[in-house]
């Protein structure tokens, strides 16, 4: 049941018979009987106050829309936090150790609880959490099935009143007066009477949105006011939302809970619920998109996705050009401004003072020296002293930033208002996302001619590939020194490492195995290629791909047939392989040697190995096919027939198998090689933009290595 269809009906019929009843009880110029004449005043004072509720409360219109919603047309279902799990985290060690351990800041395990069942429970309910996280639309939701009345979902019957806490911006203003002025402004006689026997009936449901909107100055004021409001009219019913870092547990009557973040299945129903016009469901857009928020290299996006105000500026992006921008920088960026700028502005939010001397871009450069200075010994949480100290520290030693705020007030405001950092703990912040703190290492890395450094300290550590590929985006003058620089340290890789010695001989198989010219394929495409049949290495097949997609399908067809795996008579033995081994054919996979030919037929097609003969080697395979053991056969019979299959291609692939055979170490070395190319095309597909000939350069010395 929609609101517009509560207009009028039963839902008017029932707020107006409350008002008769409770809101103008014992009042003498009525008297006992209610004539027809003002039981319809009632009548069309309470389908107004339906209207306008609806009108208000009801639709969504935020970050630059270009048309309203309606609110229950994209709602999603809320779930609370227990109270136990608010701040369950004692320690940064402790909040360390659950976030790496699913990349959240709520734990996996922490129970859930539906956000209507416990409105529905608690007569005194606080609702917590960050910027942007749905708590004025949870509270605006309930209001709407209050409305509906016995059609609702809300299963008291109940006025909602929906006042927003940042009308309170004097002491002059009264709880009591917002009320009035509810009701008043719809047309009820009395209105200020009527509001008096409601509250003494116990017929109100009051919902006070942002409390933590209330200008710092009167907010003691307000509070107190609240408390001694809900002291007084005890019988009716309350829900507060507080961001959680504004919140001092002021309120003993009321139960404390926090929203959780949206997890796959709430951010997969918003995004369906989004795009529901007739034209997106025949599009199936919702579909399309969430099918793209999952890939992998969306994953920063999706973890943004955990917000339902970032998930909504998701959605208007997708929106807008059906799909997710490759250069991630600017989306990020996107989302740090909203959180910054935007948010406060569309809520028209009073900014403190502090604002008026530290302007966005001091803002982002103040928080992105803290990112780094984190981020470079992998530090994901700081206490209230060390951001103090960093804010202190960035005041002193910046000529332009403003000497007259307080730190405390500065981090107070971007904790409070923007939601950037995050209380976790008593005394420990982090930032809202992991993602946002990636994104301004990499803004601080641009900004203070870092690259070097990074490239020298950091190109290895995996924690650091959203990094690069993060400043890739950012260079906007060109991100050519970058690849370079990389390309340098691949080469170096195995020039100067011990471990690699081993290595060089394989790649002189692979440099001489698909030496010639081919149509439609770059060298170092063929190159990744042999050395994905050669070592079965993950990262080889996501090079050759990745420089020429149409490779896929014959790489995917090796793997169903373990035929790289197979080659590789070491696989077992390569412990740091990306990809579990899989153990060998059996009769269940017989199947798989059908599919041989098919692939030694596509890579001759492909012309890859222009000096082996496939045609020889797809009629040994099909004489081999035909002495192909039964499904009962013995499986020392299958591992048999499945080395001679691929002794087979190593003869016909001229590869000695002693060359595939490595240490842990080497392994290791072959692996960083492939990483850091690998690396290099990422970088190079999200890069703002890049030399047509430095890139082709690249590209053809890319596994390319000497023996000497």
């Amino acid at each position: 049941m929609i609101v517009t269809e509560l207009l009028i009906g039963k839902a008017t019929e029932s707020l107006a018979g409350i008002f008769i009843e409770k809101g103008w009880k014992g009042m003498a110029k009525i008297g006992k009987m209610v004539d027809l004449k003002t039981q319809q005043l009632f009548f069309e004072a309470s389908r107004q106050y339906i209207k306008n509720y609806t009108d208000r409360h009801g639709i969504l219109k935020v970050l630059g829309m270009r048309e309203p919603v309606a609110l229950e047309s994209i709602y999603t279902t809320v779930q609370f936090l227990h109270n136990s799990d608010i701040r369950r985290f004692e320690s940064i060690e402790n909040l360390e150790k659950a976030y790496r351990e699913n990349r959240s800041f709520q734990s996996q395990n922490s129970s859930r609880q539906d956000g209507l069942a416990v409105a529905n429970e608690k007569q005194y309910l606080m609702v917590l959490g960050g910027p942007g996280v749905g708590k004025s639309t949870f509270l605006r939701k309930i209001g709407l099935e209050a409305l509906k009345g016995n059609k609702g979902e809300y299963k008291h019957e109940c006025i909602p009143v929906f006042i927003e806490m940042k009308r309170i911006n004097s002491k002059d203003i009264t709880l009591e007066k917002l009320l009035i002025h509810e009701f008043d402004i719809c047309g009820f006689p009395d209105a200020e009477s009527a509001l008096n026997n409601l509250l003494e009936a116990g017929q109100l449901l009051i919902l006070f949105d942002g409390l933590d909107e209330v200008p710092s100055k009167i907010v003691g004021h307000a509070i107190e006011m609240v408390q001694n409001f809900g002291d007084k009219y005890h019988q009716n019913r309350f829900i507060i939302s507080c961001r959680t870092a504004a919140y001092m547990n002021n309120f003993y009557r009321f139960t404390d809970v926090a929203m959780a973040e949206f997890d796959s299945i709430q951010i997969k129903q918003f995004i369906f619920n989004w795009f529901q016009s007739e034209e997106d469901k025949k599009l199936e857009t919702g579909q399309k998109c969430w099918q793209i928020l999952n890939e992998a290299t969306n994953s920063g996006a999706k973890e943004l996705a955990n917000t339902p105000l970032l998930l909504t500026m998701l959605c208007l992006v997708y929106d807008h050009s059906q799909h997710f921008p490759n250069n991630r920088s600017a989306l990020y960026k996107k989302a740090l401004r909203v959180l910054l700028e935007e948010w406060a502005a569309e809520k028209r939010i009073m900014r403190e003072e502090i604002y008026k001397g530290l302007r966005t871009e001091l803002q982002e450069m103040l928080l992105s020296e803290i990112a780094y200075t984190g981020y470079e010994v992998d530090q994901l949480f700081f206490s209230e002293d060390e951001i103090l100290d960093k804010i202190r520290y960035f005041l002193e030693s910046n000529l332009n930033a403003p000497k007259h705020i307080d730190c405390s007030s500065i981090l107070q405001a971007i904790a409070i208002q923007q939601g950037v950092l995050v209380e976790r703990a008593e005394d420990v912040f982090s930032f809202c996302h992991l993602t946002l703190q990636e994104y301004l290492t990499a803004q601080y890395i641009i900004d203070n001619s870092l690259i070097e450094k990074m490239v020298n300290e950091h190109l290895l550590d995996r924690r650091w590939r959203e990094v690069f590929l993060l400043i890739a985006g950012l260079m906007r003058g060109g991100s050519d020194e970058l690849l370079l620089m990389m390309e340098k340290a691949a080469q170096n890789q195995l020039s100067n490492s011990i471990s690699a010695r081993k290595i060089r001989p394989l790649m002189s198989w692979v440099n001489a195995a698909t030496a010639g010219n081919s149509s439609g394929f770059s060298s170092a495409a063929k190159r990744a290629t042999a050395l994905f049949l050669a070592t079965a290495r993950d990262s080889a097949f996501e090079i050759a791909t990745l420089l020429s997609p149409s490779l896929t399908n014959v790489l995917e067809m090796s793997r169903i047939s373990d035929l790289a795996r197979a080659i590789n008579p070491n696989f077992s033995r390569m412990l740091h392989c990306n990809r579990t081994p899989i153990r060998p054919a059996t009769p269940t996979r017989a199947f798989t040697r059908a599919i041989n030919k098919a692939i030694a037929q596509e890579l001759e097609d492909f012309d890859l190995f222009p000096y082996i003969n496939f045609t020889a080697l797809m009629e040994s395979l099909e004489t081999l096919k035909a002495k192909a053991p039964n499904v009962h056969e013995s499986y020392k019979v299958h591992q048999g027939y499945n080395s001679r299959v691929s002794q087979t291609w190593l003869n016909a692939l001229q590869l000695n198998p002693e060359l595939t055979i490595f240490s842990s170490e080497e392994s290791n070395a072959l692996e960083d090689y492939l990483y850091i190319n690998m690396l290099m095309i990422r970088c190079k597909q999200a890069s703002m933009k890049i030399s047509p000939k430095t890139w082709q350069e690249i590209e053809a010395r890319m596994l390319l290595v000497s023996n000497s």
